[in-house]
């Protein structure tokens, strides 16, 4: 297991090598200069020179690349340019949020999508496979920001159960945290359902077939047991592979859903750096996503050896 783990994190440099300077090559090509947009309407051309100085941006790019990368790997990733606050500061304080979001969502992808499929694969071609196949479908179609407006119109606006956005932090009142975050997390956890569901009824499908199943169930186990203990572990390795891609996908990608219920997370804090042209933020909040990707793919590795034992010697 550790010899996996070493391979896997000596193969991730490359990687994250190429992230840098897509990051950064890609910073440069966005239109604007974040300097002058700072400085604003009283553009002193001496406070502009100096702050180009402080912030390395009269060196060649080259320079700037190895500047920028020689710190990262200290763990500073720059100031931004609005709050003045250390970037790797502000990922620390909105970093919790999106992990608590994406975690929720997680489990009720999991919960809803993983059940629906094993129902649609043990009952194929019955009205249960049919039903759970347009709900999945339905799932996947429908936009984020639409069915959050919708929940929020229902369970806020028509039922007051839950609040319609705002965050509360879960060291300050745990109750009311998880009332702000339960929309979101369904908004987005109903559509990683289907794609999940989708996946495991393929998944089940393919092992129920197999020679295997065909004999527990001659030896006279009972069904629930052939499902849940023969046929649903083996059918794990590919969806843990797509709940690893998935959730990393979340780390920034829930940037519909922050912004229609007002969480201060990953998502609001690049599209609000985007267009106040706080490249050293995207830059860190990049990195950071690249990094969580890299490790659910390492994660994915050993859970994969750990489902199945067999792979140990592959």
């Amino acid at each position: 297991m550790l010899e996996l783990v070493v391979k896997r994190l000596i193969s991730a440099i490359p990687t994250l090598f190429l992230v840098t300077l897509m990051v950064f090559s890609l910073q440069k090509l966005l239109p604007g200069d974040p300097i002058t947009a700072m400085a604003g309407e009283e553009r002193d051309p001496a406070v502009i020179a100096q702050l180009r100085e402080q912030y390395h941006l009269n060196d060649p790019i080259p320079s700037q690349y190895f500047h920028w990368v020689g710190n990262a790997l200290r763990g500073d990733f720059g100031t931004s340019l609005r709050t003045q606050e250390p970037v790797l500061q502000l990922i620390a304080s909105k970093l919790p949020v999106t992990l608590e979001l994406s975690l929720l969502a997680m489990i009720v992808a999991l919960v809803i999508g993983i059940t629906m499929g094993v129902l649609a694969a043990v009952n194929k071609g019955t009205w249960i496979d049919n039903g759970t196949n347009f709900l999945a479908l339905s799932g996947i179609s429908i936009p984020h920001f639409w069915l959050g407006v919708l929940l929020i119109m229902l369970f806020s606006v028509k039922l007051h159960w839950l609040p319609a956005s705002g965050y509360v932090p879960f060291s300050e009142d745990p109750l009311q945290n998880l009332k702000t975050m339960l929309l979101p997390a369904a908004v987005l956890g109903t559509g990683l359902s289907a794609t999940l569901m989708r996946h495991t009824r393929a998944a089940m499908i393919a092992v129920l077939k197999a020679d295997y199943i065909r004999t527990a169930r001659a030896k006279g186990l009972l069904p629930k047991k052939v499902i849940m203990k023969h046929a649903l572990r083996n059918a794990l390795v590919p969806i843990i592979t797509l709940t690893t891609l998935l959730f990393g996908e979340l780390l920034g990608g829930a940037v519909l859903s922050e912004q229609v219920f007002t969480i201060p997370g990953f998502g609001k804090m690049i599209v609000d750096s985007v267009f106040n042209r706080d490249y050293a933020v995207v830059q860190g909040v990049v990195m950071v996503v690249a990094v969580g990707f890299l490790l659910m793919n390492l994660l994915a590795d050993v859970l994969y050896v750990l489902v199945n034992p067999r792979m140990r010697r592959a």
